[in-house]
């Protein structure tokens, strides 16, 4: 991913400050959220951290007994500690403060006619550190052409995952590209990418 999508806040999340960085929490979500076991390449680019920095986190977590390691090959693979019993309540709180964009990304990823997906409106701020009050919904943007119906039922499932009201607006290229004061302020304002890349790139 482009480096000037990779979120750049070192300090402790707005949606969940309780962890000790921001880059900490994405890399959790990534790994805790799917239960994947990754390389460390394939976690930064999933966490959309540095490499360096994915190293020095996953050693720390490693030591604090929440993710285990394995080397294979000349490949370095960590996943949750299945054994630990700090995961499940670090899984619970990550599905509410960052799981929309772990759980989006793999429901709409299946429905076929998506183009590009991405989040909008307070969530989207809060993730991308601009301060205000905690959000109460999730603004989701789906760009294409999808079965509305699936998108729905995707969307209804991630919001009783993260115990948030999930909005999805279905638009096709040609309906965002349209001027709109709604539009206008999507565009303007600070978006998460989720499927794809960003309609006005």
């Amino acid at each position: 991913m482009e480096d000037n999508l990779r979120y750049m806040r070192t300090e402790a999340p707005l949606l969940a400050p309780i962890f000790r960085s921001d880059g900490q929490a994405r890399l959790l979500s990534t790994l805790l959220l799917t239960g994947d076991e990754l390389s460390l390449t394939d976690l930064a680019e999933r966490a959309e951290l540095a490499y360096a920095t994915t190293h020095r986190e996953v050693a720390r977590l490693v030591d604090a007994g929440i993710l285990v390691e394995r080397q294979v090959g000349r490949s370095r693979l960590v996943r949750a500690d299945g054994e630990s019993p700090l995961v499940p309540p670090l899984r619970d709180i990550l599905t509410i403060a960052t799981g929309p964009v772990v759980l989006l990304r793999a429901e709409l990823g299946a429905i076929d006619g998506i183009t590009s997906v991405f989040l909008y409106g307070s969530f989207a701020a809060r993730m991308r550190g601009v301060e205000g009050p905690a959000p109460q919904d999730v603004d989701v943007m789906v760009i294409g052409d999808p079965d509305v119906d699936a998108v729905d039922d995707a969307c209804d499932r991630v919001a009783k995952a993260v115990r948030r009201p999930v909005n999805p607006t279905v638009l096709t290229h040609a309906e965002f590209a349209a001027r709109s004061g709604f539009l206008d302020n999507v565009r303007a304002s600070p978006v998460v990418p989720i499927l794809g890349e960003l309609p006005w790139q």
